[in-house]
């Protein structure tokens, strides 16, 4: 099992209920023990295994084969910002967290992706779910579609994962937010703007909107620069309290970092 698997096994909100929409019980597993381990916070505690830990004088749990299986979930920004990068696009680290978190797939659980107004919900299981997901080609990005559709299907107990800059995110979003943080289990990955720790630009510059392609002429001197790097730090910050308030695990991709900053998320090294 993953170490990210086990991570959002662990991290269940609530038992899955059978039924349409839902996960299938896995067939053959049951309760069957499979290993000892270190007790861990969140554990339960019916699971401690009290003559292991006698032996070993630290507390000891019983792993168990899981009798349910994982759906996992991806929303990934494809949009024109996600181009941007100082030494490669935030789109290769979002792919690469991708790939990360779909590898997490065992063989009987199911994996989905949303763009827009569409879902890619492969019949088949495990990797081969995945491998579907990853390249099944997408239609425009639209991180409201996105919310919203992910919203009305997806079923209760599902591990979602987001990954975008979020700078279409705007204030009634946070009402979808709290909604798909109270039913799933949610995490999002905020894209770091590459140059909030510094714009190499100075004097009269023309920059290009990365989504519109509009043009515009700006001077920027110290005082602009200084400017730029406290908006850009209270936004990241602004953004990662309103998804925490919402109940979702957060993270920070920063260039680079990939499926590194996905593991972190999960408090994963």
């Amino acid at each position: 099992m993953s170490a990210l698997r086990d991570a959002l096994l662990r991290g269940r909100k609530r038992p899955r209920a059978r039924g349409s929409g839902s996960t299938a019980l896995r067939r053959g597993d049951g309760f069957e023990f499979s290993e000892l381990r270190a007790y861990a916070p969140g554990d339960d505690p019916r699971r401690i295994d009290w003559a292991a830990t006698a032996r070993t004088g630290d507390l000891q749990t019983r792993v168990l084969h899981e009798d349910v299986c994982l759906v996992l979930a991806a929303i990934v920004d494809e949009s024109q910002s996600m181009s941007l990068g100082r030494t490669a696009p935030l789109a290769e680290d979002a792919a690469a967290a991708l790939r990360a978190w779909f590898d997490a797939a065992d063989v009987e659980d199911r994996c989905m992706r949303i763009a827009g107004d569409t879902l890619i919900a492969p019949a088949m299981r495990g990797l081969r779910s995945a491998a579907a997901c990853l390249l099944s080609p997408l239609p425009r990005f639209s991180l409201r579609e996105s919310l919203d559709l992910a919203r009305a299907v997806l079923p209760r107990g599902c591990a979602l994962l987001a990954i975008s800059d979020f700078f279409d995110l705007d204030d009634p979003d946070d009402a979808i937010l709290s909604e798909l943080g109270a039913r799933l289990d949610c995490t999002a990955l905020l894209a770091r703007d590459p140059w909030i720790d510094g714009l190499p630009l100075r004097g009269f510059v023309t920059l290009v909107d990365a989504e519109t392609q509009e043009e515009q002429r700006f001077y920027l001197g110290r005082r602009e620069r200084e400017r730029f790097m406290r908006a850009a730090c209270a936004r990241e910050a602004s953004l990662l309290a309103r998804f925490e308030a919402a109940g979702w695990r957060c993270g920070v991709m920063a260039e680079g970092s990939g499926a590194h900053a996905l593991f972190a998320a999960f408090g994963l090294q």
